[in-house]
């Protein structure tokens, strides 16, 4: 599917926020997706994500949630930077930011109310909080988010604590071999997930890594990247239509 993609701003607050957006360059109106960067920022890697989405009769968009910060891009080799970067929003913000590209996406003719949420990394978790804090995310497809049980820094909530306000089924995908998670906090997302009686499936590839579907990454695994993508895609498809 021919894709039209363009660099956009969006009003968050009193703010302007950037964002990659792309849609199918005919049709509609489509369903949305919005895709959370990595800890790395809003890099190429990101927007080409963003389009394959849009190629898929999705128009989906990709806040930059680190606009307020300069050097907002760091490499994939720039672990300090990435956390430095990530280190500088908090979780109300991000959920702020986050409804304000839901509401840009509300206001485009081609789009119909179909909103989902996808993300990796620090984006995996972005995305199942947003799911969880706001009502109008129908699914949500987290990539190898860290800290979705047990908080990563002190006073800030593990988004799991905000599940009963989630309306959305999950698909979450981990990587077995990832060192960033451990393979008993999927575990207990999983049991918490079913605990609170959500409809989600945890998927872990046990030869899998952090990062796995990104091609510029030295964890980047075909096989499991292109599986995942077809059953996120199909995902999608069935719960946004």
């Amino acid at each position: 599917m021919e894709v039209v993609s363009n660099e956009v701003s969006i009003r968050t607050g009193a703010e302007k926020m950037p964002a990659h957006l792309a849609r199918p360059a005919s049709g509609g109106p489509h369903p949305a997706l919005v895709v959370v960067m990595e800890a790395f920022g809003l890099n190429d890697h990101i927007k080409r994500i963003t389009d394959r989405f849009a190629a898929e009769g999705f128009v989906a968009i990709a806040p930059n949630l680190y606009f307020r910060q300069p050097n907002n891009v760091v490499g994939y080799n720039d672990l300090p930077g990435a956390f430095r970067l990530m280190g500088s929003v908090n979780d109300d913000q991000i959920v702020a930011d986050m409804g304000a590209a839901i509401d840009h996406l509300k206001a485009l003719k081609e789009v119909k109310p179909a909103f989902g949420t996808v993300g990796f990394c620090m984006g995996g978790r972005v995305a199942f909080m947003t799911a969880c804090r706001n009502s109008a995310v129908r699914a949500t497809a987290p990539y190898y988010g860290g800290g979705m049980v047990k908080s990563r820094q002190p006073g800030v909530k593990p988004p799991i604590e905000y599940v009963d306000g989630l309306n959305a089924p999950v698909l979450a995908f981990f990587g077995g071999k990832d060192a960033f998670i451990p393979i008993t906090e999927v575990d207990e997302f999983r049991d918490a997930l079913k605990k609170a009686g959500k409809p989600a499936e945890v998927v872990s590839f046990p030869d899998a890594d952090h990062g796995f579907m990104c091609d510029d990454r030295p964890s980047f695994h075909p096989v499991h990247s292109k599986e995942a993508w077809a059953r996120t895609i199909a995902f999608f498809k069935e719960h946004l239509g």
